[in-house]
């Protein structure tokens, strides 16, 4: 909010940080509190700067710092702390003249993104499409080379050859976050929702495409690291269709990485030799829905 008596605290939430200014005319009175009076979450964190002239205080904190509190919603990350207010008598001794005061702080950051593709014409190019934006996680889809250790330069795809598919969300400075993919939708157009549309993974999370039987799709057990997952889809076209160009689209989202994966927040794969399906991480019972379709 502006600056002004009747909004005298403002924030800006920032990729990896928030700013909290506050105007020492807290109370809209003319009467100034003292700086050494403020102080951010409940690890009580001191100012940073003054700023005499304007009257204002600022502080600065890591997202995770001073005692931030994180809730996850299903389409967001909120990190919360307080500014504290907390007058301590001066002069005399025994009295105030200000009530103690705390202000809740809240970040809010979309916990899901659309990542696709560009173009592929007329057979596969690298690809990198990233939503970034301040206030937002930095999600990215790549076509990597079959080691997975750099991005495919190539442009030449055979059907019979596997996609290596790596997506990424840059976290710094969040709490340690874990990546899921819910859904990747193959069309012939930038619209995800033309027809025809094969979606090789689809409920939350479910690589459908390993199921069929001429397939070995998978996702790639153990990850990386948490912020990355990698998976292998065997190429495809549309049939009856000649086109050889096709866009990919996938719904990228993050969980807390101290969070359990459950039937939400999944990456799992069908095993031929159990026939049964297998989570790159938790246990077992939170594939079942990609059996009956079921998934919440």
């Amino acid at each position: 909010q502006a600056m002004a008596p009747l909004h005298p605290v403002a924030v800006q939430c920032q990729e990896a940080q928030l700013v909290v200014t506050v105007h020492r005319d807290l109370f809209g009175t003319g009467r100034l509190v003292r700086a050494a009076d403020l102080s951010l979450g409940s690890a009580s964190c001191l100012p940073l700067s003054q700023n005499p002239a304007e009257s204002t205080v600022t502080f600065v904190a890591g997202l995770h710092e001073c005692g931030s509190t994180l809730q996850m919603t299903p389409d967001s990350l909120i990190y919360k702390m307080s500014l504290s207010y907390k007058p301590t008598p001066s002069g005399n001794l025994v009295i105030v003249r200000t009530n103690p005061v705390v202000v809740p702080i809240e970040c809010h950051y979309p916990r899901k993104s659309n990542v696709s593709s560009s173009a592929v014409r007329p057979t596969w190019a690298p690809f990198l499409s990233t939503l970034s934006a301040e206030e937002r996680l930095m999600f990215s889809l790549r076509l990597m080379d079959d080691d997975w250790s750099t991005e495919r330069l190539s442009n030449g795809f055979q059907l019979g050859e596997s996609l290596h598919l790596q997506a990424d969300v840059a976290s710094e400075g969040h709490v340690p976050l874990r990546l899921f993919v819910d859904d990747c939708v193959a069309t012939l157009s930038p619209d995800r929702n033309s027809s025809p549309r094969y979606a090789f993974i689809d409920l939350s999370g479910c690589l459908v495409d390993g199921r069929a039987d001429d397939t070995t799709s998978a996702f790639i057990s153990p990850r990386p690291r948490q912020e990355t997952l990698q998976f292998v889809v065997d190429a495809f076209k549309f049939a009856g269709d000649d086109r050889n160009l096709i866009y990919i689209t996938c719904h990228l989202k993050v969980s807390p990485a101290d969070q359990a994966p459950n039937p939400w927040n999944k990456a799992c794969s069908f095993n031929k030799a159990s026939s049964l399906w297998a989570p790159v991480e938790g246990t077992g019972d939170i594939c079942s829905c990609c059996e009956t379709g079921n998934c919440p």
